[in-house]
This record gives structure tokens, C-alpha cells and sequence, in this order.
């Protein structure tokens, strides 16, 4: 594989096209069309991102928010790719099919729009009270930031929103949600979750973003066998400069 398949496949499973100017796609070529076999994937540089680079032996690397990358921090012929808002959208707190699955939701629907692309998604869940719901979350996440029960003694429903505020958290109610999964707890959406009863799980939005990164690896090694995808450091590395 080369660079260009990997941005080919990754254009195709984002639909960058929607995105219009955001970054989607080719940061850095590197020197020359060398093949891909071991591929490292970053939320963003940090210092010891060239000598990971090194000891990982990586062909390229893909990152979310490149624009801190400093010239010659990685070696010469690592290729970049980096794609932005496609990786919020599709493989964080939005319309996500495979958090869809982790957190056992089934016969999800979009909840809400933004220039036509959906925010989040909201569908049925197996009965169970808030501290269950507020566990399996922690599981699949790592953690949550803030947690608040809500006035149903069972979630049936749950909406998955990469956003927080009036009108999303009263669409949530009106179709059935009674908890409300998202990144940030959000002040202006207060009066509608008590107006609601609406129950809130904000895992932060550092850990949806780790979450993505996971399941990006996942789908990579599921279109290319032999592709090795080398995720960062767990010793927290991975932080910005």
C-alpha cells in the first residue's frame, strides 16, 4: 500500500467531500512513494513524536490536528495524513455505528443536523437503570467527566450527540432518549435537561477522541490485513506541546 490508497480508502470512509476546506487528507508526502506497512495514528505531535516514529519503525502517520508539526520533527520520508472534522463527526461522540454497537444501541437514527451532516444519532437500548448505563459507558470510554441521573428509573433510549444544548437535548426527550451521551456537560443546555429529566454522561472530549482513535485502527486492519497499526504510547505521550 502506498500513501495515496491510504488517503483514497480514508476519503471514501470519511466522505471528506463533505467537509469542503477542512483537513482532510495528504499533510505531508515525506520523500518518495514508499510503501505503507507500519502505520502510526496520533490525535496530535507531541514532543517525542519523532523519536516514537523511529522506535516504531512507521511509514506514515496519521494525525487529527497536524497543525502543530514541526518541520523535521518526524524522519524525512514519513508520509502524513490527517483528517479533521470527518474524524469528529464519524468515529466520536456523533452518528457512529460502531459506538453504536459498543454501547448496545440498535435501530439508531439521526439527531440533529449541522450543513447537512448529522450531529448524533439516538436509538433503543436494552432496559436498565443509569448506574448500569453510567458502567457500560465508563467501559467502553475509560471514564466520564460528569454524570447526572435523570428522572426515569429505566433508560430505554439514548441519544449520542457530539454537541450539547437547548434544542438538541429537548429533540433527545421528545424522541424517547432518557439519557444523553456527549463530550462536555454544557451550560446552556441546563434548563432543558431539568425541564426534561434528561439523565447526561459527558465522558470528555479527550477520551471520545482516544476511543476514535481505537476504532480507526480497527478499520484499517480490517482492510488491510497485513497493514500493522501502531497506536501511541500508553504512558500519555500523546499530549499536545
Amino acid at each position: 500500500m502506498l500513501l495515496h490508497d491510504l488517503v483514497t480508502f480514508l476519503d471514501r470512509f470519511f466522505e471528506s467531500d463533505r467537509y469542503g476546506d477542512d483537513q482532510n487528507g495528504v499533510y505531508h508526502s515525506g520523500k518518495g512513494p514508499r510503501p505503507v506497512r507500519r502505520l502510526g495514528l496520533a490525535l496530535e505531535p507531541w514532543a517525542r513524536l519523532g523519536e516514537w516514529a523511529e522506535e516504531a519503525r512507521l511509514d506514515a502517520l496519521f494525525l487529527h490536528r497536524p497543525w502543530t508539526l514541526r518541520a523535521g520533527q518526524l524522519p524525512p520520508d514519513v508520509g502524513v495524513v490527517a483528517y479533521h472534522l470527518p474524524f469528529d463527526e464519524r468515529l466520536t461522540l456523533g452518528y457512529n455505528p460502531r459506538l453504536a454497537d459498543a454501547l448496545g444501541l440498535y435501530g439508531f437514527e439521526v439527531l440533529g443536523e449541522k450543513e447537512g451532516r448529522p450531529l448524533g444519532m439516538v436509538g433503543q437500548a436494552a432496559p436498565r437503570p443509569f448506574a448500569a448505563c453510567r458502567r457500560t459507558v465508563e467501559e467502553v470510554f475509560g471514564g466520564c467527566d460528569e454524570a447526572r441521573p435523570g428522572a426515569a428509573e429505566a433508560v430505554t433510549r439514548i441519544a449520542v450527540v457530539g454537541a450539547m444544548n437547548d434544542a438538541l437535548v429537548r429533540e433527545a426527550h421528545e424522541r424517547g432518549a432518557g439519557l444523553y451521551v456527549t463530550g462536555q456537560w454544557r451550560q446552556p443546555a441546563a434548563r432543558a435537561v431539568h425541564e426534561t429529566g434528561m439523565a447526561v454522561l459527558a465522558v470528555g472530549h479527550r477520551r471520545s477522541e482516544e476511543w476514535g482513535l481505537r476504532a480507526l485502527a480497527g478499520v484499517l486492519r480490517e482492510r488491510w490485513n497485513t497493514l500493522e497499526v501502531v497506536l501511541p504510547p500508553p504512558d500519555g505521550s500523546d499530549t499536545p506541546e
